[in-house]
Formats: structure tokens, sequence, C-alpha cells
């Protein structure tokens, strides 16, 4: 997969960045990431009627929800966003749309264990592409001291394709089958990428030479160099441990705990993700930005509070006797453990000039992506199996709750980098 600068074309010119031209580019970048986790979420909702026509144990369905995808996802992110800073961002996140889209329909055509394996590396082949660009491109169009924001706002992607993953994906299924739900968003995928394409330029940067461009080395270099990058990738990637297997596997815990239905399920797992989610972005977007103008330390002090308080009320709401009270209590948990987004995602990119912000966050997401979408779900599925034995059909809430420590660890880590983060900090010069 390739992409070359963008050649001139009919469509918006590239100039200096309004506000509004700002705005419009952050609401496509938007609808793209939103793709990219309604086709991850879409599977979470099928587990049953996949695991029943396939014959998948817990721990293979984990493998493929999480291991497959995260493979090459993690392992192409780097060079991806490498091609990204030395071509175009926006050419690099189109076909990138294109390649995960495509692979996602195919899913709906799986008739075993390996083949929607495969399929779904090629969904993580496309996905890398993704989000770094798209990072660095939002750092192109926004001033540093509204960046955090429009991060966060690009990162409501997250709960709205969570959302959207369950409720389409179980309703599809429901009324038709599970093979038509893959089909049909990754088919809707694969049409928003014209007019996102006609619609998305890069900022004009400098022309580099070959022999004058940083090498991706440098990148690294710079990055190791600075304890604030370890504490937050490391920090992120164990909150996301937990994140990524409870995607993945919430849906089920309600369906065997609570006896819910597809739709159900959807629609419970639907409105605590929205609600939730929306929320603890938009409110680690605007307190990162507001509280960090006097003291960096914030961007990772913020997440470091969130990921505390989420631990225990995740595990009050999962052995709530009823989904009554199982709702309220989830809620919170779903708010605050993304509200980290924005702020470590803002601190990420000025940890490096801005030359290098699309290869240093490539660099982040594969740790963060290696650990937390490779391992959370499963190690949750293959915990779930372990404990069937004594637990029977609750095995797999057991395992949910006995992952949360994660996050306890994560939010230790990230606490530990707020004074290196004031220090490695890089400002902005005009």
């Amino acid at each position: 997969m390739t992409a070359a600068p963008a050649p001139p074309s009919p469509g918006p010119s590239s100039g200096p960045a309004s506000p509004a031209r700002a705005r419009l580019v952050l609401a496509m970048l938007l609808v793209v990431y939103t793709f990219n986790f309604l086709d991850r979420q879409i599977l979470s909702i099928l587990a049953t009627p996949i695991k029943a026509d396939l014959h998948l144990s817990d721990a293979q369905f984990g493998a493929v929800g999480g291991l497959a995808f995260a493979i090459l996802y993690s392992v192409l992110g780097v060079p991806l966003a490498f091609l990204a800073d030395r071509t175009s961002r926006s050419g690099v996140v189109m076909w990138s749309l294109i390649v995960w889209s495509g692979f996602t329909a195919l899913c709906g055509t799986a008739t075993g264990y390996w083949q929607l394996f495969f399929y779904r590396l090629g969904v993580g082949v496309g996905e890398a592409g993704g989000v770094a660009p798209s990072y660095a491109l939002i750092s192109d169009y926004f001033p540093p001291e509204r960046r955090a924001r429009a991060l966060a706002v690009y990162s409501l992607g997250i709960p709205i394709g969570l959302a959207g993953g369950v409720l389409l994906g179980g309703y599809i299924a429901a009324l038709v089958n599970w093979q038509t739900a893959f089909i049909a968003v990754g088919v809707a995928g694969i049409v928003i990428a014209p007019p996102f394409r006609w619609l998305v330029r890069d900022v004009p940067r400098p022309v580099v030479s070959a022999q004058d461009a940083v090498p991706v080395s440098a990148v690294f270099a710079i990055l190791a160099r600075k304890p604030a990058f370890w504490l937050l990738a490391f920090g992120a990637s164990f909150s996301s441990l937990c994140g990524y297997g409870l995607a993945l596997w919430a849906p089920s815990v309600l369906i065997r705990s609570f006896h819910f239905s597809l739709i159900e399920t959807g629609q419970f797992m639907g409105s605590l993700l929205l609600i939730g989610g929306v929320g603890g972005v938009f409110a680690g977007g605007w307190l990162a930005d507001r509280l960090g103008r006097s003291d960096r330390g914030w961007y990772a002090r913020l997440p470091a509070i969130a990921w505390a308080i989420t631990a225990p009320m995740y595990a009050l709401g999962l052995l709530a006797p009823n989904p009554w009270v199982a709702w309220p209590l989830l809620l919170i948990p779903n708010a605050l453990n993304i509200l980290w987004l924005g702020p470590v995602a803002t601190a990420v990119q000025h940890l490096v000039p801005p030359p290098m912000r699309a290869t240093a966050s490539g660099s982040f997401l594969f740790i963060n992506n290696l650990i937390g979408l490779g391992v959370g779900p499963i190690l949750m599925g293959g915990l779930s199996d372990h404990l069937k034995a004594t637990s029977g059909v609750e095995s797999l809430r057991y395992a949910a709750v006995g992952c949360l420590g994660f996050y306890v660890l994560a939010a230790v880590l990230v606490l530990f980098a707020v004074p290196s983060l004031r220090r490695d900090w890089v400002d902005e010069r005009a």
C-alpha cells in the first residue's frame, strides 16, 4: 500500500487553513475514525452467532478479535506513519480506509476460523495507516492551545464507532445474519473514501530532499531518550489491554449473565458507549487544554486519576446483580477509561518537532496496540476458558473483572510520567 503526494486537482485548494477549513478536515477525519472503530466493534456483538457457526472457543475468538488484528496493525503502523510524513498524510489515510473496509466486507464471507483470522489480519493492515497520519493532520491544522480539544473531537470516533458497531451489528444480525453485517459496513467505508480524498488536503510543508529527510531511526532515538514517552506508551497500553478486552467481550458478558438478545445487548452497550464515551473524550480534551496551560504535567495526571477510578467502578458494574444496577455503574468507567485520548495523544505530539509527528504517533501506537489489542482480548478469552470448569456461564464475567488491575498499573505508570513530561515537552516556535 503506497501513497504518493497529492496531485493537483480541482478539489478544495490548499493554502493557509481557515478555522472553517480546519473544522471540515476534522469532521472528515472523525467520520473515517468512526468507521475505524465501527469495523472493529461489530465483531464483538456478533460473537455468539460467529462462534456457533464457525465452532470457535473463547480463546479462538479472542485471537480473531485481538491478536489477528494487532499483529500487522502494530507492525505496519510505524512505516505507514513514516510514509505519511514523507508523502501525503491524507493520501495514506484514504488508501488505508479502502483496504480495511474491503477486508471487513470479506469477513462476511468467512467459512472457518483461519479464513476469518486472515481477513482480520487484512483489516489490521488497513487500519495501521489511519490513526497516526490523522493525528499529524490535526496538529497541522490546529494551534497548540486548541490541539487537545481537536484531538478529543477526533477521538469521538471511538465511542461513536463502538456504539454504532454494537447497534448496527446487533440489528442487522438479528434481522438478516452476521455475514450481512460485515459486508454492509465494509462497503459503506469504501463509499466514503472518494469524498474524503476530495475534501481533505495536506497542509503545505517544506519540501525535504532525500539526504536531508529525518530517518525513522532518528525519531526513535529522540523518543528513546525521553522517559515520558515510555511511561505514557506503557501506561496507555495497559489501559488499552483492559479497554480492548472489554470492548470485545462485554456484549458476551451481557448475553451470558443477563440473558440479553442481540438487539437488547446492542441497545444496552450502545447507550453506555455513546453517552459515557462522548462525555469522557470531551472532558479529557477540554480539561487538558485548560489545566495544561499552566502545567504540562496535567496531560499525564488527568489520565492517571481517571484510570484509578475506572477499575473499581468497572468491577462494581460487571458484578452487579441485574442490568438496572449495572447500567449506571458502568456509565462512569465508560467515560473515564477513554478520557486519556486527547491528553496523551497531544503529549506524544509534543515530544518531537512537527515534521516527526506522524512517526512519533506511529511509534506510540505500535506499543499501545501490540500490548493492548494483541494481549487484552485473547487474555480475557483464555482466562474465561480456564475458569469455565469452576464458574460455568459466569467465567467470562470473572475473567473481565480479573483483568481490571491493569488499569491501576496504567495509572501508576502515567503518574510517574508527570515530571518527565514537563521536561521532555517540545514547544512550537513561530
